[in-house]
């Protein structure tokens, strides 16, 4: 299940993922870590991303993953007196002021010699105007440090399988909304930037019960000589605090 030493490298294996835009409420704290919940209330979600060279299928190794994503409320950390039943008119990097020093649900990791990161979070809420999604950045580096770090090669969303996602917004922490989450496929990102490849693979933990989280995961396939073009280097170094 998603082992991708298990695929033989051949480019027809893994097409390169479409990028997609990295949104207002991006920030660059640098906290390595694999959980990143910060205690936030939701549905457990265990994540697996692999890395993928999609000009060979070889593993990327080394790469620095960040994920970011909103609460159960639909906020962002940062930005969490913003009101999230409120839809955003900017999408640029920096656009929304930021809020506070908050850092739940944004983190890094580094990809193993099978070019795979594992996050502990929670299912995401929604913000008006957008489908349930998860941010990703790949950072391509010299070595497992920020010290040696290169270019960001890919910037992107994740989105869920509508199913799952409406199990999810029916718990405790997720109702009670004054807006309603858009599905995919209302999601004008989602429908005009290839969020169809950018579904993930989600299965629930428990056999009797959704509240006892979810196992998502999916293989992005990136160009590592390539820059991305939703992000720029200076977006990394100025938000960082």
């Amino acid at each position: 299940m998603d082992d991708i030493t298990s695929v033989a490298p051949t480019p027809a294996v893994y097409q390169l993922s479409p990028e997609q835009i990295a949104g207002p409420y991006f920030r660059n704290p640098k906290l390595i870590r694999r959980n990143i919940s910060e205690g936030a209330e939701g549905i457990p979600l265990v994540l697996r991303l692999a890395i993928v060279d999609a000009m060979t299928g070889h593993p990327v190794t080394d790469a620095l993953v960040d994920i970011w994503h909103c609460n159960a409320r639909g906020a962002y950390s940062g930005w969490s007196n913003v009101n999230p039943d409120k839809e955003a008119d900017v999408g640029d990097i920096g656009s929304i002021p930021r809020t506070d020093d908050d850092t739940y649900l944004r983190g890094g990791q580094f990809t193993d010699k099978k070019g795979i990161v594992r996050f502990t979070t929670i299912y995401p809420g929604f913000y008006a105007g957008r489908a349930l999604h998860i941010h990703v950045a790949v950072r391509i580096t010299g070595g497992n440090n920020y010290l040696q770090e290169r270019h960001v090669a890919w910037v992107g969303q994740l989105y869920f399988p509508g199913v799952a996602s409406r199990a999810v917004l029916n718990a405790r922490e997720y109702r009670g909304r004054a807006v309603s989450a858009l599905t995919n496929e209302e999601d004008y990102f989602y429908e005009t930037m290839g969020g169809e490849a950018s579904i993930l693979n989600v299965h629930t933990l428990g056999r009797d019960s959704n509240e006892d989280g979810f196992f998502g995961h999916t293989t992005i396939g990136v160009d590592t000589f390539a820059v991305s073009t939703q992000i720029k280097p200076e977006d990394f170094d100025k938000y960082t605090v």
